[in-house]
């Protein structure tokens, strides 16, 4: 029968997360030397969950020693590797490599440097309640739920729980930090889910600043003008 959620999580949880780091990476690490997808998620969960690390370094070993059979796949009690263009004995051979630089990483105090994020989980690991803002609010189907990107902000503002702006704030504040140019904001932004352009005459950081402005501003304070713009 299909694992529990929580029995999952005990085996697999942070086994996912490690595979999840290569959703559009190439499986390219060797002995020597850790792949991008590997080092994102290496400097991210250093960062954010250093005690996951052990338990990472843990089940990518079990897995790779222990791999599920047919049957066992079947009826949902192993979490099956998504296919990163390896197969049989190459993936437990590359889960073993992973397990190895994550061990290396914890014994050596190997920590890689702070960094522009480097993958799309990178982006969304780093930038959560971002992305939950631009992807949920800024899709292609903006234009249809919404009569302007100011309403969509309000509407974000007004259903979204206050610890959670002050979240998107806090990070839209580490995102300025990063000292991104125009075509650094723009694959940012692409990366954590916005599908529209910023309303003219802004660019991408201009907006953003704005958007940033005005979700920290007291509520009180936030009032739409006529044609959607904002005053103070």
């Amino acid at each position: 029968m299909p694992l529990s959620p929580i029995d999952h999580d005990r085996r697999y949880g942070e086994l996912e997360q490690v595979l999840r780091a290569y959703t559009g990476q190439p499986a390219d690490d060797t002995p020597d030397r850790a792949g991008q997808a590997l080092t994102a998620y290496l400097r991210q969960t250093w960062h954010s969950r250093p005690w996951a690390l052990a338990i990472a370094e843990h089940q990518l070993r079990e897995y790779a020693e222990h791999p599920p059979g047919r049957l066992r796949l079947k009826l949902g009690e192993f979490h099956a590797v998504p296919d990163v263009g390896l197969a049989g004995d190459e993936i437990q051979r590359w889960l073993r490599c992973l397990a190895d630089h994550v061990r290396r990483s914890i014994e050596e105090g190997d920590v890689p440097p702070p960094s522009v994020p480097t993958t799309h989980w990178e982006w969304h690991a780093r930038f959560p309640e971002t992305g939950q803002f631009l992807g949920g609010w800024f899709s292609q189907e903006m234009p249809d739920e919404f009569t302007s990107h100011d309403e969509a902000v309000e509407n974000y503002r007004s259903s979204t729980d206050p610890h959670l702006v002050a979240r998107l704030v806090g990070e839209l504040h580490e995102l300025f930090t990063l000292g991104l140019d125009e075509s650094g904001h723009a694959l940012a932004v692409t990366e954590l889910g916005m599908e529209v352009d910023p309303p003219a005459p802004y660019g991408i950081d201009g907006w953003l600043t704005l958007v940033a402005e005005r979700l920290g501003a007291p509520r009180g304070e936030y009032r739409p003008g006529p044609q959607g713009d904002t005053a103070f």
